[in-house]
């Protein structure tokens, strides 16, 4: 069933068509918030405000207007694009409080930001070690926000193969950040 069809049936209620929708969209919505947002913590719960807003809203979409996914993606890109100015905002007015108090910002803020930094390098390292395809196929599902279909398309690789990559990539990044949880 296509997410299209699976949307329609979300609007009208169907909590088993959320099921399968929520599996059709979720890796890609995580991947473009996860871009956007680039906090592992902050961007989960960006994605659960998104696939809640998706129930509450499916009646809003318009199969006329583009597709669903476009649909749920635009709606996730808006609410990461909302966390990340929320999250500046707030970072402007601490540092405007500490420059008024004459003072560094908060200790938290720049381990938090010591923190991030290490995540990358150490998610940059795992990527590094997965194999050229596997790498290109999972970069392009969770950072660039693709569903496996629309990689197999850029890659002109059948389907299955591109969810094998995933899987096995996947797989050997879980056991590659082990150590970083």
């Amino acid at each position: 069933m296509e997410a299209d069809e699976l949307l329609v049936r979300v609007a009208g209620g169907d909590q088993k068509a959320f099921e399968t929708l929520y599996g059709l969209v979720s890796g890609p919505v995580y991947g473009l918030v996860r871009r956007v947002v680039r906090d592992r913590a902050q961007s989960e719960e960006v994605v659960q405000e998104v696939l809640l807003e998706l129930w509450r809203s499916a009646a809003r979409f318009d199969p006329e207007r583009g597709s669903a996914l476009s649909w749920v993606l635009t709606l996730a890109h808006r609410r990461a694009v909302d966390r990340v100015r929320s999250a500046r905002a707030a970072g402007e007015r601490e540092r405007r409080e500490a420059a008024r108090r004459g003072g560094e910002p908060a200790f938290d803020q720049v381990a938090e930001e010591v923190e991030a930094g290490l995540e990358r390098e150490w998610v940059r390292r795992c990527l590094d070690r997965l194999t050229a395809l596997q790498r290109q196929s999972v970069t392009l599902a969770y950072y660039d926000g693709y569903t496996y279909r629309e990689v197999a398309e850029r890659l002109s690789l059948p389907l299955g193969t591109v969810k094998t990559r995933m899987r096995d990539g996947l797989t050997r990044l879980r056991h590659c950040l082990g150590g970083a949880a």
